[in-house]
């Protein structure tokens, strides 16, 4: 299953058409090009995959326009900073965070927040509803089936009418989920299209030769895998960390809950062996959005942050957050259990 989905990660292009520049151009390197660092297993495998196989669909995806527009933002990052593209991929991936999903971050706390809010009374509403309910049963001879239904039918309409009056249904706490979403997945393919094929040239130079030589550290080859497993082990650990934050502030979830926060472990974890088989500028792109949806995270619990961005006061709201978050961390995995 791993090796199906890292070879779509890995698919080359079989031809590609360089915007405003003619007709498509064969994307086999050629003269002096540099061979590709990926594995030769990934690449056998793939040119058995035609376009109008079971690579359809992401040959469709990697040359839609959301991902042209990604390689664009991408390729404007790194002409305007002048930084290598170690560099302009964390500058993109930063400015994206900031301008994009941290604002929809908070106005997700602030729906929530209001939604918290409104809980007192709702279960007021719910319990007089309840009575009212076993009267008129008592009354008309309902069955104990239809008594439920009404109660449950009227409950979501009044429920309903609560969130229209405070402009806080809770699918608009989804919005962050819609946009942040496809943002990762477009730049994900976007730098996968320059790590595998050179999809533009600056300079006379192709991006995936650019790329080669634009990593730093240990990863000096941004086409190139990680055989340290750093920066795979890196995502996981980071990804389980926002899991945690998010299960520590949680007290008492429900069995949804719970099971949606095990599966959300199980894809962190699952995301190391995923992140070593795909070229290093994905893995940097995956490590430094991550980083900043765990920052994102922290940011949004303090309260000045919170009142800056007008998100109201609820009931379970501390004064002391980080406090508490390291008081509940220290609690649950380093104090010994009896």
């Amino acid at each position: 299953m791993l090796c199906r989905l890292s070879v779509r990660w890995l698919q080359p292009r079989p031809a590609l058409q360089l915007r405003g520049l003619g007709p498509p151009v064969a994307s086999a390197p050629t003269g002096g090009a540099k061979p590709s660092a990926l594995p030769l297993w990934a690449v056998a495998s793939v040119s058995a995959v035609g376009p109008s196989g079971a690579g359809g669909w992401y040959e469709s995806l990697a040359t839609s326009a959301p991902v042209q527009g990604a390689e664009d933002v991408l390729l404007f990052a790194h002409t305007a900073s002048g930084l290598p593209w170690w560099g302009s991929i964390l500058l993109t991936t930063v400015a994206l965070r900031g301008a994009v999903t941290l604002p929809l971050a908070a106005y997700q706390h602030y729906i929530l927040a209001k939604v918290e809010n409104l809980q007192p009374e709702i279960k007021n509403i719910a319990r007089h509803l309840n009575q009212e309910v076993a009267v008129r049963a008592n009354q008309l001879g309902w069955s104990k089936r239809a008594a439920r239904l009404t109660y449950l039918k009227t409950v979501r309409r009044l429920v309903s009418e609560l969130y229209v009056r405070d402009n806080c249904h809770p699918f608009k706490a989804t919005v962050l989920v819609w946009i942040q979403l496809p943002m990762w997945i477009f730049m994900s393919v976007a730098l996968r299209n320059f790590s595998t094929g050179a999809t533009h040239s600056e300079a006379g130079f192709s991006v995936q030769e650019q790329l080669a030589t634009g990593g730093v550290l240990w990863f000096p080859d941004l086409t190139a895998l990680d055989s340290t497993w750093i920066l795979p082990v890196s995502i996981g650990v980071i990804n389980l960390l926002i899991v945690e934050i998010f299960a520590l502030q949680k007290i008492g979830m429900s069995r949804f809950q719970t099971y949606i926060t095990y599966f959300v472990r199980a894809v962190s974890v699952l995301m190391i062996p995923i992140a070593a088989t795909v070229p290093s500028s994905l893995v940097l792109y995956w490590l430094c959005s991550s980083f900043m949806g765990l920052a994102q995270n922290l940011l949004l619990r303090s309260p000045r942050f919170r009142q800056l961005c007008r998100i109201p006061l609820t009931k379970s709201d501390s004064d002391t957050p980080y406090k508490d978050l390291f008081a509940a961390f220290y609690a649950k995995f380093i104090t010994p259990r009896k």
